[in-house]
């Protein structure tokens, strides 16, 4: 089995915008005082620290006057999770990390760092000109040192790749004992730059380092296909950021709505609390278009009847037609949640009766916030619509539901559409929370 080694590069001086950083990394390779050791050989992957690439492609910026806050926001596509001062947000790129790679090591004061435009490009661009001055085949992998959901310290992880596979699938082979793999898809790129962070520090200021002898036959592929896929991805949000992230959604993007989707959102609607260890909820989830169609008919129907006699009644009908028909019409699925009283207990007085009640329909609504939630975290889109609320003998009717059913509302759901919600306008707390 061949050795693998890692070599620092010593001697890269400091790096500025506009630095051609192939010919000073080249000159650093070719410098006779290391030895001859350092030419880069075929089989040969120079590691490349990003914060070296970034300074080379002027991905320096001022911190002030807006501050290291303002340039996390840019430079992120969303928010993972957040606690304190600390924000893990997923880039543009893709990537997750902590302040979108924002960061303000190893530069000079009052200025920060970002990522590459295009890591992997900027990974290319380096193979290219290198490979063509040692005349060998080499990979190049561009690091940045991320940490880890599950597990305390840094790492260095490859965010640029190029002539290398990023990823080996090994599904379909057969291990030592001879047992089909039936999951195994290695991150090499991944486990190079980790190898590289050995030889590199950055206390040292070594950005560069050559690791031979690792297996890295294969395809070239990039870095950016290590990204796990948003339908793939179990820790996309933290809770708590999951909660700010939800919107209610009023289009929906193509393709069906799992059942099983529906089903733990539901599960996770039945842990809402309610009174005197009760569960007094029921969820119907209309995914028929016969069924959606007879409920919309019932809805409509009501309001007719409502408006009766009244000369405004055909274009508030119509209106009232035309915005459930948007909305609930053209979901996938309808689901219409309903709280019974079974269970409450009995007062005679007006006051305690009417807190009890209030107390079941709390735990109705504490159940659809759930609900909506958990279809935000199984990715799917979803908008509660208050309008069952107005016509419960209908609903019931075209539900086929017993007369003790409440039904509160209907909650529309599909498939998140293309692109992402615009943010959330800020909340201005003073209004909402006050101490006492």
């Amino acid at each position: 089995m061949t050795p693998i080694e890692i070599f620092p590069v010593e001697g890269i001086p400091e790096i500025h915008p506009g630095d051609d950083l192939a010919t000073v990394i080249g000159d650093a390779l070719a410098n006779p005082d290391p030895g001859p050791r350092l030419r880069p050989r075929d089989g040969d992957v120079v590691v490349v620290t990003q914060k070296v690439v970034s300074k080379a492609e002027g991905r320096v910026v001022p911190e002030e006057p807006d501050g290291k806050d303002a340039w996390v926001a840019r430079e992120s596509r969303r928010v993972v999770a957040q606690r304190g001062d600390l924000i893990i947000a997923e880039t543009r790129h893709g990537l997750v990390c902590a302040n979108a790679g924002v960061d303000a090591s190893n530069v000079a004061e009052g200025f920060l760092t970002l990522l590459p435009e295009d890591p992997d490009a900027s990974a290319e661009r380096l193979r290219a000109a290198l490979q063509e001055r040692f005349d060998a085949g080499i990979g190049v992998v561009v690091t940045d040192t991320f940490g880890r959901p599950w597990r305390s310290g840094l790492v260095n992880v490859a965010i640029g790749c190029a002539g290398l596979p990023a990823l080996v699938d090994l599904r379909g082979t057969k291990d030592a004992t001879g047992r089909v793999l039936e999951t195994t898809v290695v991150a090499v790129a991944d486990e190079v730059a980790a190898a590289s962070g050995l030889a590199l520090g950055k206390a040292d200021g070594v950005p560069v380092a050559v690791v031979r002898g690792a297996h890295t036959e294969g395809p070239s592929a990039p870095a950016s296909s290590m990204i796990r896929p948003r339908d793939q991805d179990l820790f996309r949000e933290s809770p708590l950021q999951a909660l700010h992230a939800r919107r209610s959604m009023r289009a929906f993007g193509d393709g069906p709505v799992p059942r099983e989707a529906l089903e733990e959102a539901v599960s996770a609607a039945c842990t809402a609390p309610a009174p005197h260890h009760t569960r007094p909820w029921l969820f119907v989830a209309l995914e028929s278009e016969p069924a959606k169609r007879r409920l919309l008919a019932s809805m409509a129907e009501a309001w007719r009847r409502d408006l009766e006699g009244d000369a405004t009644s055909p274009p508030v009908i119509h209106r009232r037609l035309a915005k459930s028909d948007a909305l609930l019409g053209r979901a996938p699925v309808l689901v219409i949640p309903c709280i019974r009283f079974r269970g409450a207990h009995v007062y005679r007085d007006d006051e305690r009766a009417s807190a009890e009640r209030e107390m079941f329909l709390l735990s109705g609504g504490a159940a659809i916030q759930s609900l909506l939630v958990a279809l935000h975290a199984h990715g799917l889109a979803s908008c509660w619509v208050s309008s069952t609320l107005f016509c419960k003998e209908e609903t019931r009717e075209a539900l086929g539901l017993d007369s003790e059913w409440i039904p509160l509302g209907s909650v529309a759901v599909g498939p998140a559409p293309e692109g992402r919600p615009p943010p959330r306008p800020t909340l201005p707390l003073d209004n909402h929370l006050r101490f006492g």
